[in-house]
């Protein structure tokens, strides 16, 4: 019986953590840090959107990347002067330690200037990649 027990103890331990897991990955939000942080085109090795970055940190066998690949080319497309930049995490493991990046896909949001605006970690849903946006993009 002890068994039992234990056992769906241990069940409902693990199904309370990957709710809340699911439901935190790919959200965007706001960190206090990274507001003083930005990047240049030097740090990204490609130029900066006219009026936002979208920026993607993958990894070769990371399978959300793909998808997250799929929804930032598509948003970009969608917003003149916002620009998709994929950066390859395993290969700039100074700007993924400088920017605090801890799992693939991360997607940070800049600003024209290049200031992080929002971040997610996880594969964001197109809807909040949107929303970001309206807040990092200046009225033309």
């Amino acid at each position: 019986m002890t068994g039992l027990i234990v056992c769906l103890a241990v069940l409902a331990a693990a199904s309370v953590y990957g709710v809340v897991h699911r439901r935190k990955d790919g959200r965007v939000r706001v960190r206090a840090k990274d507001g003083d942080e930005r990047l240049t085109a030097g740090d990204l090795g490609e130029p900066l959107g006219e009026r936002a970055t979208l920026v993607q940190f993958s990894s070769a066998f990371c399978a959300p990347c793909r998808a997250t690949r799929r929804v930032l080319d598509e948003v970009a497309g969608m917003v003149p002067g916002v620009r998709h930049v994929e950066i390859d995490a395993e290969a700039n493991l100074e700007l993924v330690r400088r920017l605090n990046v801890l799992k693939t896909p991360t997607v940070l949001v800049l600003a024209a200037d290049g200031s992080i605006v929002r971040r997610a970690a996880g594969q964001p849903r197109r809807a909040d990649v949107i929303a970001a946006l309206g807040t990092a993009v200046e009225p033309v």
